[in-house]
């Protein structure tokens, strides 16, 4: 799984100010969506995933796995703040090497 996740990275296709699309390598299940929920709460900007045309605040787990992404599709993450790039970062990490 190593191989698709290395592909994943490269294909995080559009960056701009603090927003960035990821194109996932598996399903947003619980797993990378705890991640996420833990550290979008470690930020104190405003954090927003957006994917098919679906909004949610990442701190909540339940939200997260209810944009229902899929290995393949793609999840937008914006934030806004004082840490907003770091937030963008370390979220799209989390989304990019997703198991």
């Amino acid at each position: 799984m190593s191989a698709s996740s290395e592909s994943t990275t490269v294909n995080a296709a559009t960056v701009s100010g603090h927003e960035r699309t990821v194109v996932m390598p598996a399903a947003l299940h619980a797993r990378p969506a705890g991640r996420l929920a833990r550290a979008a709460a470690g930020f104190t900007s405003t954090v927003q995933l957006e994917h098919n045309g679906r909004t949610v605040n990442p701190t909540g787990v339940l939200a997260v796995m209810g944009l229902g992404a899929t290995a393949g599709s793609s999840v937008t993450v914006r934030a806004q703040g004082q840490d907003a790039e770091q937030a963008v970062a370390a979220l799209t990490e989390i989304l990019a090497t997703a198991e």
